[in-house]
């Protein structure tokens, strides 16, 4: 069935997501009388440790860093991504590392997706991760209903794309997210979804990939994303790590 599924990808995947977010009934209310903002990133290239990170840093402000083990150290042709060493060095600067799967793989590839759970548990341990990590991000941004009971039993939250901030009766488990991206002038235009929290609070949570001078079509540049974070703290946002944005609501 999945071999059949696969040429319909991204069809497949927007669907199961609208499909979830409609009919999902376990919701808790999100109530915050302050505007709430997290800054994540997925796979880690090893610039969203060597700019993504300090630029966070400069504002006193952490992040989360969703790592897929699968991926440790691996070059690519427009990237390098996060050794086991960095991952050690995001925790010990006070930022969170969340799960991406150990295969990055949309969810309804992975056979035995437990195992692979377990897997990447033990990969972010041997880095430092301990307890275990509490929140987890969908590869390519494609979760799967199947996928909901073991998601619950590991995690706290989970997060999705979806443009939306996050208001009123949430899905802990697909949380909403908004992508920093290219074009330039794009990336520094999403400062309407930092207007938009402050005038109405909510938990608006931001992810990207790369933070670098020529960035993928998949993050961004440095001016950009540090236009971003010194906007949220301008504003008067309060800037948490999704763990610690968990906390504050009262999940």
């Amino acid at each position: 069935m999945l071999e059949k599924l696969s040429g319909f990808g991204p069809l497949v995947d927007r669907l199961a997501n609208r499909a979830i977010w409609k009919l999902a009934g376990a919701r808790r209310e999100l109530e915050t009388k302050v505007p709430l903002v997290s800054f994540t990133f997925d796979d880690v290239p090893d610039s969203a440790l060597g700019a993504g990170a300090a630029i966070l840093e400069k504002y006193g402000v952490r992040g989360t860093f969703y790592i897929a083990g699968g991926l440790a150290g691996q070059v690519e042709p427009d990237r390098s991504l996060i050794t086991p060493e960095g991952c050690s060095e995001l925790l010990a600067r006070g930022h969170e590392i969340g799960c991406h799967t150990f295969a990055h793989r949309r969810l309804r590839e992975i056979a035995g997706l437990g195992a692979d759970l377990d897997r990447n548990a033990e990969y972010l341990k041997g880095v430092g991760v301990s307890p275990a990590a509490s929140n987890f991000a969908f590869p390519y941004n494609a979760a799967w209903p199947s996928a909901r009971a073991e998601l619950r039993r590991r995690y706290r939250t989970c997060r999705a794309g979806g443009e939306d901030i996050n208001r009123g009766a949430v899905d802990p488990m697909m949380l909403k997210g908004v992508e920093i991206r290219q074009p330039e002038d794009g990336a520094r235009a999403l400062t309407r979804w930092i207007d938009d929290v402050s005038e109405r609070p909510g938990w608006l949570i931001f992810f990207t990939h790369d933070i670098a001078a020529q960035p993928t079509n998949y993050g961004c540049t440095p001016d950009s994303f540090d236009h971003l974070v010194r906007y949220a703290v301008e504003k008067g946002c309060c800037i948490l790590p999704v763990d610690s944005a968990a906390d504050r609501i009262g999940w």
